[in-house]
């Protein structure tokens, strides 16, 4: 790999599973052929992975030993790829995203030097020594290296496990009830919001029987004592907020099946409007302007004319508007785009971020400079220049 980024004079882009889409001409490097876990530290709840390994992977071979890796953006991703667009998914609320699990990486730089971000073989939980350059590639896009290992902070396994559902009269009765949940400091491990557009399509494409309203997907971790605790404040502040069809899904198989059909929100929805395309956005605010955008957004949807729907991982203040478009319809999909920039923009001005957690890549550029402003973006374009001066590294992206 060293030789290649020393000989290379082509554009290179990382490819893992779910990742990378060339913006040019240039040489596509797979990795998924590096698929083995080099080591794994029970006692220190650390484990070490190369490119390969996806998360499904590493939870089946952990599946014995007392520990899980939590994050779950949906896909069974490569957890490289996801240390490198610092993904994150239905668990971030309770166990953070790839930026809090991740601590330490291996990556070959542009000119061939192998760099180990925290020290080779250290997997600390906290440091004070220099830059923390762990935290520069965790997010990067595949524009500084190429991340041949990466070492993952592990978590015990729940003793017990309840998912709930509960419907809700309005979006906002749903999302002030999880600014409610929160601020009550109930220690819930998911809590995702999908609007009544979404429930249609989960409840046709998934088969399951919920009510068409706006609907919270729940899911508590811990001891079967503190698990009662947590149910009785949860079911007292739904409650309050007017919710109704409230169901706990107490087995596995139940479980299994709500949280599939959240993570196959996506298709659903594409299965609402056939032969079309789905464009996502990704807007992520602080907890408490939440259920401004959310009802704002929701609004303007229904006022667009577009067909779209939305979800999100509300726990973190992420959410996504999934907005079902004819590639052919130029017309449209210059609304649909608009719609996205002005909602990005909006994210902006209640001191949020135009991307929770699907990066910047080509699409969010403009939104970039705006977001962390001049001197930002000129500091990432001399980190850059500094790492990567020939510009091999998945050129077009983020900057």
């Amino acid at each position: 790999m060293a030789q290649l980024l020393r000989a290379s004079t082509w554009g290179l882009f990382p490819w893992r599973s779910y990742c990378s889409q060339k913006a040019k001409g240039g040489v596509c490097v797979n990795l998924m052929q590096m698929d083995q876990i080099l080591e794994l530290n029970l006692e220190d709840f650390s484990v070490v992975v190369e490119p390969g390994v996806t998360r499904k992977a590493l939870n089946t071979h952990l599946r014995d030993s007392g520990l899980w890796f939590p994050v779950d953006p949906g896909a069974d991703a490569s957890l490289c790829g996801m240390a490198a667009t610092a993904a994150s998914g239905t668990n971030a609320v309770r166990y953070g995203t790839m930026r809090e699990n991740v601590l330490n990486l291996e990556v070959v730089l542009p000119d061939g030097r192998l760099l180990h971000t925290a020290g080779p073989g250290r997997h600390f939980r906290k440091s004070a020594a220099g830059y923390n350059l762990t935290g520069l590639f965790v997010g990067s896009e595949g524009t500084l290296g190429l991340i041949t290992a990466t070492t993952l902070r592990l978590h015990p396994a729940p003793e017990a496990t309840v998912a709930a559902t509960c419907a809700f009269p309005s979006v906002q009765a749903a999302v002030d009830s999880t600014v409610h949940i929160l601020q009550a400091a109930v220690p819930v491990a998911r809590i995702e919001f999908l609007d009544e557009v979404m429930m249609d399509a989960c409840n046709r494409y998934s088969k399951l029987n919920c009510s068409v309203a706006p609907t919270l997907f729940l899911e508590f971790h811990g001891s079967q004592q503190a698990l009662e605790e947590q149910l009785q404040r949860t079911e007292e502040i739904v409650q309050q907020n007017g919710a109704s069809d409230f169901s706990w899904a107490k087995e596995a198989e139940e479980r299994s099946q709500l949280w599939a059909a959240r993570h196959n929100a996506w298709y659903a929805a594409l299965a609402l409007r056939p032969g079309c395309k789905g464009y996502s956005t990704d807007v992520c605010v602080p907890i408490s302007r939440l259920p401004e955008i959310v009802v704002q957004t929701k609004e303007d949807l229904n006022a667009s004319g577009l067909k779209g729907s939305i979800v999100g991982h509300v726990g973190d203040g992420n959410f996504h508007c999934i907005l079902l478009v004819n590639p052919d319809d130029a017309e449209e999909l210059g609304r649909v785009k608009a719609f996205a920039e002005q909602l990005g923009r909006r994210a902006l001005a209640l001191h949020g971020t135009c991307t929770g957690e699907h990066g910047i890549g080509l699409g969010k550029r403009q939104l970039l400079q705006e977001e962390v402003g001049a001197v930002g973006v000129e500091t990432m374009r001399q980190l850059k220049a500094v790492l990567d001066p020939r510009g091999l590294m998945n050129p077009g992206k983020v900057l």
